[in-house]
C-alpha cells in the first residue's frame, strides 16, 4: 500500500500555565513523516513538561502506552483542498511511476470518485457535500513511543465520521477516553520520595533506623488527557493513588522492617511512624538496620512508592490501570558505634 505524506499542522501561541503542573499540548509525530491529526491532545494536572513522558513505572511489564492511534483530522472541504495539493505535488514527482505512481493514482479515486481503497468504499469529491457534518479521521503517532514500527502501525487511510457517530468498528485503535487514560498515565508525573528517616542520613551499626511518610506528602495524584473539537470531545482523568512503600538498603548486610521491606498504608494515609523520645530499644514497624558501616562512604537506600492507579473518562467510563511505582535514593551514612573501655 502507498503511504501519502501529509505535513503536520503548524501551531502557534505558548503553553499556558497551570499551578498543579505542566499543561501541554502535542499533535503527535516530529520527524515530518506519515500522516497527522490536527486534533491535538491536552495534558493537565500533574503531567511532565513538555508533552514528555512521566517518571512513571508500570508494574506490569506487558502494558505500554498506545503507539498510535486515530482522531479527527480535517472536514471535508480542508481535507480536499489539503489532499489534492499532496497528491499532486507526489504525482508530479520527476520519476513517479511504477507501483508507487499506481497507488498514488488509487488512492486519488478513492477520495474523487467513490472507487473502494481495496475493499474499503470511497467517497465522492472528498465528501464535500457533507461538509460541517463529520470529519476525516488520521493516524497519529505516539512521539514518545520509541518504536518506528509500532508508532507507524495506524496506517489505515484517513476516514469519514460523521459528528457524534463512533468510528467504524474495524479502526480499533480510534481514540477512546481508554486510550486517552492510558496517555496520561504515560505522562503523569509523581512526586519524589523521600523518606523521613531518624536517626536522620546518619546513623549507627545494628541501630534500627525509623521510616516514615506523612499524610500531608503523601497523597493523591491526578493527570488529565482530552481531546476537542467540533462535534467530538473527549477526556480521561487517570488517579494515582498511594498504597506502599518499599524500602532497599542499598547493601546486602542489612535487616529491613517488615522482613519484606514493604511498609503498607497506615489507616490515616501515612506510611511507617515517626520516632519518638523512649523508642530507641523499639522495632520500628518502617525501617532498616545496617549490619557493618559504609566506611569512607555511604549507601544508596532506595524507597519506591508502590501507586494504586485507575482513570476515570467521558460518558461515565472508567476502570484500572496497572500499578506504578516511582522511587528515589538517599545517601545514609553508617558509622561504627564507638565505645571507650577502662
Amino acid at each position: 500500500m502507498g503511504v501519502l505524506a501529509l505535513a503536520e499542522p503548524a501551531y502557534a501561541g505558548e503553553e499556558p500555565a497551570n499551578t498543579q503542573g505542566a499543561n501541554t499540548e502535542q499533535s503527535g509525530g516530529g520527524n515530518g513523516t506519515g500522516i497527522y491529526a490536527a486534533a491535538r491532545i491536552q495534558y493537565s494536572g500533574s503531567v511532565a513538561k513538555g508533552g514528555g513522558t512521566g517518571n512513571v513505572t508500570s508494574s506490569d511489564v506487558n502494558w505500554t502506552p498506545p503507539p498510535c492511534w486515530y482522531a479527527p483530522y480535517l472536514g471535508a472541504k480542508d481535507f480536499k483542498k489539503k489532499m489534492s495539493k499532496d497528491l499532486e505535488s507526489q504525482l508530479n514527482t520527476p520519476g513517479m511511476g511504477g507501483h508507487a505512481g499506481a497507488a498514488l493514482s488509487e488512492m486519488q479515486r478513492h477520495y474523487e470518485d467513490e472507487y473502494g481503497w481495496t475493499d474499503t468504499p470511497g467517497y465522492k469529491d472528498y465528501n464535500v457535500d457533507k461538509d460541517g457534518e463529520g470529519m476525516f479521521w488520521a493516524a497519529v503517532e505516539n512521539p514518545n513511543e520509541p518504536d518506528l514500527l509500532k508508532r507507524t502501525s495506524c496506517n489505515d487511510l484517513p476516514f469519514w465520521v460523521e459528528n457524534g457517530e463512533a468510528p467504524p468498528p474495524q479502526y480499533e485503535e480510534a481514540i477512546t477516553p481508554e486510550i486517552l487514560a492510558a496517555l496520561a498515565y504515560q505522562h503523569m508525573e509523581l512526586p519524589d520520595t523521600e523518606v523521613t528517616l531518624a536517626p536522620e542520613a546518619n546513623t549507627k551499626v545494628n541501630l534500627p533506623t525509623w521510616a516514615w511518610l506523612d499524610k500531608a506528602v503523601f497523597d493523591e495524584v491526578q493527570a488529565t488527557a482530552a481531546l476537542n473539537v467540533p462535534g467530538f470531545n473527549i477526556q480521561a482523568t487517570t488517579t494515582a493513588k498511594p498504597v506502599s512503600l518499599k524500602l532497599e538498603p542499598g547493601t546486602e548486610d542489612a535487616e529491613t522492617y517488615p522482613a519484606s521491606g514493604e511498609c503498607t498504608i497506615n489507616a490515616d494515609d501515612s506510611i511507617g511512624e515517626p520516632y519518638a523520645k523512649g523508642k530507641a530499644d523499639e522495632t520500628p514497624p518502617c525501617g532498616i538496620k545496617y549490619l557493618r558501616s559504609s566506611g569512607n562512604g555511604t549507601f544508596k537506600l532506595q524507597a519506591t512508592i508502590t501507586w494504586d492507579i485507575a482513570w476515570t473518562g467521558t460518558g461515565g467510563a472508567g476502570g484500572d490501570l496497572p500499578n506504578g511505582t516511582f522511587g528515589n535514593a538517599q545517601a545514609v551514612t553508617v558509622q561504627e558505634i564507638q565505645s571507650v573501655n577502662r
